[in-house]
């Protein structure tokens, strides 16, 4: 079953969010992953949310997109992620 990944990213260093960037696609296909959506132009239709920067990902399941999060080739990106940007991530199965 597949699995999505959804981060909302506010960009806090845009330079150095841009090595993240080249680091954590790599890692993404390393994983057999593929960005869905990733910065485009966001609308909230409903509710309060107020996303920044959405990037959507689909792995073949959730144990594959756990393997990428915390393996040691995202490793050094998500460092960086954390150091130029805040964000939340979560994931949700597909049908």
């Amino acid at each position: 079953m597949s699995a999505y990944v959804i981060v909302d990213i506010e960009v806090t260093d845009p330079a150095g969010y841009e090595t993240y960037k080249q680091l954590a696609a790599a890692s993404v296909q390393l994983f057999g992953g593929k960005y869905l959506a990733r910065g485009g132009l966001n609308e909230t239709l409903e509710g309060n949310l107020q996303a920044h920067r959405l990037v959507i990902l689909e792995f073949e399941s959730t144990l594959r997109a756990k393997s990428w999060l915390n393996s040691p080739e995202y490793a050094p990106a998500r460092i960086l992620r954390h150091k130029y940007a805040n964000s939340n991530m979560i994931m949700v199965e597909g049908l």
